[in-house]
């Protein structure tokens, strides 16, 4: 159950810009010196599992576990970690709304749903159901801005 709409509910948490890894991304730098650099910055990661994703064809027909696949749910779950850290430390309780259309919110609402695609190839059906649950609390728009609903 969401809580958009829900006047009693928590507030959506808004996360800060991390100005200096967005920008470098939307300027074409590598996402690797781009996570290597800002580390806690869950937009690097998301880049890094979506490209691995693709890499690996996880949205083929026929994915399959591969290096790319695993790398994918490496850096997604990184993503999600530090995410996770930034929203805590920016009043989230663990549920409640996060906006996808506040970009900064998008890195992490990335790595979530990376990290859904990553565990479906790998068989990780708990996880995956854990991921589209999470994005669904956080925002239900995001799934679909996503592909994944």
């Amino acid at each position: 159950m969401t809580s958009f709409g829900d006047l009693l509910g928590p507030q959506p948490v808004l996360l800060p810009e991390n100005t200096d890894a967005e920008e470098a991304l939307l300027n074409k730098a590598d996402p690797v010196q781009v996570a290597a650099g800002h580390p806690a910055a869950s937009i690097a990661w998301a880049y890094l599992a979506e490209a691995a994703l693709t890499r690996g064809g996880a949205d083929g027909p026929d994915a399959t576990v591969n290096h790319d696949i695993v790398s994918a749910y490496a850096f997604a779950r990184t993503g999600y970690h530090r995410g996770l850290d930034s929203l805590r430390r920016n009043g989230w309780k663990g549920f409640g709304p996060v906006p996808w259309s506040h970009e900064p919110n998008q890195g992490f609402l990335r790595s979530v749903g990376a990290l859904a695609r990553a565990a479906k190839v790998i068989g990780e059906t708990e996880e995956y159901a854990r991921c589209l649950d999470l994005l669904e609390d956080c925002d239900p728009r995001a799934a679909a801005e996503l592909g994944l609903g």
